[in-house]
C-alpha cells in the first residue's frame, strides 16, 4: 500500500509541477516579475508557514533541536533551485513550455537521481541502493531512457522553432532560442536542489515534529517551510529587483484576474512539492531516486501537455511533431523502467 501511495503521490506531484505554466499563458496585464512574485510569495512563504504555525506543535523548539547544519544544507540546495526556478519562468517565455520542461527535467533528473545513490541521504534514504546494485542499474537505465526522450524533445523544439510562423503569437514565446536553451540547461542541473534539500535534511526535522505529536503532513511541511527560505529569497528577490528597476510595483494588483492566476500557480506548486516529499518517503530506501525520477518524468509530460494546449505546436507538423510524439512515448517507457527499479529494491 505504501508503494502504491508513493507512486500516486509522486505522479500527482509531477503532473502538478509540470502544468504550473498554464496560468502564465492566460496572463492579460501582468509581466513575469509581477505574477512570479505573487505566486512564489504564496508558495514558499505564506502557505508553508501558515501550516507550520497552525499544525506543528512548538515549531521554535523543533528547529532549535534540529540545529543549524540540516537547515543550512537544505537552504544551500534551495538557493540553487531558486535560481533554476527563476530561469524556468524566463525560459517558458523564450523557448516555450514544452522544450523548457524537456531540457530542465532531463538534466534535473540525472542530477537528482544519481546523487542520492552516490552520497546517501538522511533517515530512510541512508540505505539507498548503490548505482551498481540491481535496483541501481535499473534506475540508471531509466535515466538513460529519459535522456533519450529529452534529446528527442530538444530536436523537436529546434524543428518547431524553424517552422513556426513569425509573429504568430504561438504560446507567447519570445527571445533568441539558443540563449533560452542554455538557461534551461543550467536551470535543469540546479533544479534538483529542491528534492536534494529534502533528501539530505528531512529526517531530523520530521523526527522532531513527530516527537512532539505532529503528524506526517505537517512534519513534511515543516521541512519545506524552513528549507525553502533560500529559494524564496531568490524567487522573491529577482522579481522585486525588476519591479524596482522598472518602477512597476503598482502592477501587482492591477488585475484581479492575473493576481488570482498567480495565487493558483503558487498553491498548485506547494501542494505538488509536499506530495513529492511524502511520496519519496513512502517509496522506501530508494524513494529519493525512484520518486524523483517518476516525478520529473511526469513533470516533463505535463510540460508537453501545456505546450500543445497553449498553441505552441499549432500549425507545426512533419518531423518535429513526430519527434515530439516519439519523445512522449519514450518517457512513458521510462516510467516502466523506473517502476522495475522499485521491484528490485531489497
Amino acid at each position: 500500500m505504501n508503494t502504491l501511495l508513493g507512486v500516486l503521490f509522486v505522479t500527482l506531484a509531477g503532473m502538478g509541477t509540470g502544468t504550473i505554466a498554464w496560468p502564465m499563458k492566460l496572463m492579460r496585464r501582468q509581466e513575469f516579475e509581477h505574477y512570479w512574485f505573487l505566486a512564489m510569495l504564496a508558495a514558499l512563504v505564506l502557505v508553508p508557514w501558515l501550516v507550520v504555525l497552525c499544525c506543528v506543535p512548538h515549531p521554535a523548539e523543533v528547529y532549535a533541536e534540529v540545529g543549524w547544519k540540516p537547515i543550512l544544507l537544505c537552504n544551500l540546495f534551495s538557493v540553487g533551485w531558486g535560481i533554476a526556478n527563476v530561469l524556468y519562468g524566463i525560459c517558458v517565455l523564450r523557448i516555450g513550455a514544452a522544450l523548457t520542461g524537456a531540457v530542465l527535467s532531463g538534466f534535473g533528473v540525472a542530477t537528482g537521481v544519481m546523487l542520492p545513490m552516490l552520497l546517501k541521504g538522511s533517515g530512510i534514504f541512508h540505505d539507498a541502493p548503490g548505482p551498481l546494485s540491481p535496483a541501481g542499474m535499473a534506475i540508471l537505465l531509466g535515466i538513460g531512457v529519459i535522456l533519450v526522450g529529452v534529446v528527442l524533445s530538444s530536436l523537436a523544439g529546434f524543428g518547431r522553432d524553424r517552422l513556426r510562423p513569425q509573429n504568430a503569437g504561438l504560446g507567447r514565446t519570445s527571445g533568441k532560442f539558443l540563449p533560452g536553451l542554455m538557461m534551461a540547461i543550467v536551470a535543469g542541473v540546479l533544479s534538483a536542489g529542491i528534492a536534494l534539500g529534502f533528501v539530505y535534511a528531512q529526517d531530523p526535522i520530521i523526527a522532531a515534529v513527530k516527537a512532539r505529536g505532529g503528524t506526517a503532513v505537517p512534519a513534511n511541511m515543516a521541512v519545506w517551510a524552513i528549507g525553502l527560505l533560500g529559494g524564496a529569497a531568490v524567487n522573491l528577490g529577482y522579481p522585486a529587483w525588476v519591479m524596482t528597476k522598472r518602477r512597476s510595483w503598482a502592477m501587482l494588483l492591477c488585475s484581479g484576474h492575473d493576481a488570482a492566476l498567480a495565487l493558483i500557480l503558487g498553491l498548485q506548486f506547494i501542494v505538488a512539492v509536499v506530495l513529492m516529499g511524502q511520496g519519496m518517503l513512502l517509496l522506501g530506501v530508494a524513494g529519493a531516486a525512484i520518486g524523483f525520477g517518476i516525478q520529473q518524468t511526469l513533470q516533463l509530460l505535463g510540460n508537453q501537455a501545456v505546450g500543445f494546449l497553449s498553441g505552441e505546436w499549432r500549425g507545426i507538423g512533419g518531423r518535429p511533431l513526430r519527434q515530439m510524439i516519439a519523445a512522449i512515448l519514450v518517457l512513458l517507457m521510462a516510467l516502466v523502467v523506473l517502476a522495475l527499479g522499485k521491484t528490485l529494491t531489497p
